[in-house]
Formats: structure tokens, C-alpha cells, sequence
């Protein structure tokens, strides 16, 4: 399972030479080196929103155009293509899984990506979270022990192919701050700053291929799993 990853699609807009070096020649060293130590499959991470780019359908399928408007959805597109190639001329297996917006506890709260987690931070320690741009900008937001068991069914059975993983929901990033506040109790405001380059204005993929073929369903409603990330966050801080 290749799950390794700059994923941040800002540091991508700010340095795409740095974000090709990790994500299109990381993704080939690892089937270079699948291919020279005999590995059957290899399941590689994609993601469901940035490969879109601005979609047409709400919630998109797998046969949706791919137009990235990042250099991180373009590296992304790049390690699907390479895995088809190597599929093609080495029998290796190969699955892609289009994330959508993974959170859940464990999750990065320092770094530029992961709003869920950086707003946690922000709002446990009592400071102000900024809401980029007017906020209505939205997201598919699925809880990381879905995306577990999404990797783990395709990676038990002789399934190949691109497959989205998220929930067909979409939220904005002002409910999602809404939610944050009530279950951390925070008195912070909804205050919002610049846009940023590269992000979608909306953002939901539609998973019913991987639950006709492999009878996976995402079972963690947002408010449940945003409290159990809340949960974690506040437990790390004592």
C-alpha cells in the first residue's frame, strides 16, 4: 500500500518541482522496486478531489474527466498513469483509491493541509481559526477507519482499477467550523481570510463503484467522527 505523500496542494501551487520529485518519482521508485522484488499488487493513494479539478457532476464518478488544477492533483494523475503502464507491461496488479478528504485522530495538526485538525488545534487552545476565503467552499470529509477498510478490501481479493473513496456528501468549510465549535465548546468566531491558490470551490466524489463491487460503505456519520477526533485531540493535551 502506498500511501506515502506530499499532500499539501498549496506547498504543490508554491514548489511543483519539489512536489513531482516526491509524488511522480516516489510513486516510481516504489514499482520499480515491486517490480524487482516480485510483489503481486500494489494499491496506490490518489485523491478524489484534486484529480477532478471543477467538476461537472455532484457527486463525481470514477469516468469523470480528470482536469487537476494543482501541480499535487497532476502528480496524482501521474502515479495512476504509471501504475497503468506497469500494469500493461509487467502483470503487475494494480488499484488506485481516489480519497476524498481524509481526517480522523493522529492527523497532522501543524502543517497546511488538514483543516479538520488545524481547526481542532486551534480551537482546544483557545485561538482564533481562519476560514480561507468566504468559507462556502466545500469538501467530502470521510473518517479515516472508512478508508482503512476501503484498502483493506481491495487489497484481499483480485481487484484492479481506480476507485473513489468518500462519502457523497458534501460540507462546507463554514459547517464544518460550526460543527468544530459545538463539540469543543469554543467561543471562537467565524473570522476569514485570503483564498487560496489551486483549491476547488466544491469538492464530492461518488463511491457506489467500490460498494457494488466490494460491498464497502463509509459508516461514519461527520458529526460522530469529528467528535472522536476532538476526543483524541483533547486527550493528547493533557
Amino acid at each position: 500500500m502506498h500511501l506515502a505523500a506530499q499532500m499539501d496542494v498549496r506547498k504543490s501551487v508554491e514548489d511543483p518541482i519539489f512536489d513531482a520529485q516526491v509524488n511522480v518519482l516516489g510513486t516510481l521508485n516504489v514499482l520499480q522496486q515491486a517490480i524487482k522484488h516480485g510483489v503481486r499488487k500494489v494499491v496506490f493513494s490518489s485523491s478524489g478531489g484534486a484529480i477532478y479539478g471543477e467538476q461537472e457532476i455532484y457527486p463525481v464518478p470514477e469516468s469523470h474527466v480528470t482536469r487537476p488544477l494543482s501541480p499535487y492533483g497532476i502528480s496524482k494523475f501521474c502515479g495512476e498513469q504509471y501504475l497503468s503502464y506497469y500494469q500493461r507491461v509487467s502483470g503487475l496488479q494494480i488499484v488506485s483509491l481516489r480519497y476524498a478528504n481524509v481526517y480522523g485522530p493522529r492527523q497532522d495538526p501543524d502543517g497546511e493541509a488538514g483543516v479538520v485538525a488545524i481547526f481542532i488545534q486551534k480551537l482546544l487552545n483557545n485561538e482564533q481559526a481562519i476560514v480561507n476565503g468566504n468559507g462556502r467552499q466545500t469538501r467530502d470529509f470521510i473518517y479515516v477507519d472508512d478508508v482503512v477498510e476501503a484498502n483493506l478490501a481491495v487489497m484481499g481479493q483480485e481487484t484492479q482499477g481506480t476507485y473513489n473513496v468518500g462519502t457523497g456528501e458534501e460540507t462546507s468549510i463554514n459547517d464544518l467550523l460550526r460543527i468544530l465549535i459545538a463539540h469543543t465548546n469554543s467561543t471562537c468566531k467565524e473570522i476569514h481570510g485570503p483564498a487560496k491558490t489551486g483549491e476547488q470551490v466544491r469538492s464530492v466524489i461518488d463511491s457506489n463503484k467500490l460498494r457494488q463491487e466490494l460491498s464497502w460503505e463509509p459508516r461514519t456519520e461527520l458529526s460522530e467522527g469529528l467528535k472522536r477526533t476532538v476526543d483524541y485531540f483533547r486527550e493528547r493535551m493533557r
